[in-house]
């Protein structure tokens, strides 16, 4: 353990929030792929089993959200004060990509919980919300390229790539897949572009 403080010496927050962030893509988009993937029926009879994949992989996102932000309070060099991390454009630190995190973080983190208020909400309501997260999923991407201190390095970009890549296939082939004819009059009110 003293090696590893050494090596890292004061970049150990840092190097931990880079380490979470990365973790929080791979899982945000595994369970975005998993989502779309079930609301597409990809996999029919295989429901329950994904649900089950799916809320895992949403917990552990916004988790490794959560320790992407925080351990951040701790870095040396950046400073941030907790509403530089919660508020978007509070901070002037790589704009407009701190804040796009931000609201990509506050969206996954809403979109994601209101799986459990959906009784409350309606389900045709939580639905219709619910597939806002791909969008949120989408900034974190941006966020992740424009911001991250190794945006630029080879390994990283195959590590996005290989992660994101699949998933936004899905997310297009999904809106590809939308609807085409005429709706009955009222019937476009409940449709998205993941109905």
């Amino acid at each position: 353990m003293t090696i590893l403080a050494t090596a890292t010496g004061s970049h150990v927050f840092w190097i931990t929030s880079r380490a979470a962030g990365l973790v929080a893509l791979i899982l945000a988009s595994a369970s975005v792929g998993v989502g779309v993937s079930m609301g597409g029926r990809m996999f029919r009879g295989r429901g329950p089993e994904l649900k089950v994949i799916h809320e895992a992989l949403s917990i552990a996102t916004l988790a490794a959200i959560a320790l992407h932000a925080l351990a951040l309070l701790g870095d040396s060099y950046f400073h941030p004060t907790l509403a530089d991390l919660a508020i978007p454009f509070a901070s002037t630190y790589r704009e407009p990509y701190m804040a796009l995190g931000i609201i990509a973080g506050w969206g996954l983190l809403l979109f994601g919980l209101s799986f459990y208020a959906r009784k409350r909400i309606g389900l045709a309501r939580w639905k219709v919300i619910h597939r806002f997260t791909a969008l949120a999923w989408l900034l974190g991407v941006i966020h992740t390229l424009g911001e991250g201190s190794d945006a630029g390095r080879t390994w990283f970009l195959v590590i996005v790539a290989t992660v994101v890549a699949p998933t936004l296939v899905l997310v297009i082939a999904r809106l590809a897949r939308r609807p085409r004819h005429k709706l009955p009059a009222g019937g476009a009110a409940g449709r998205t572009a993941f109905s």
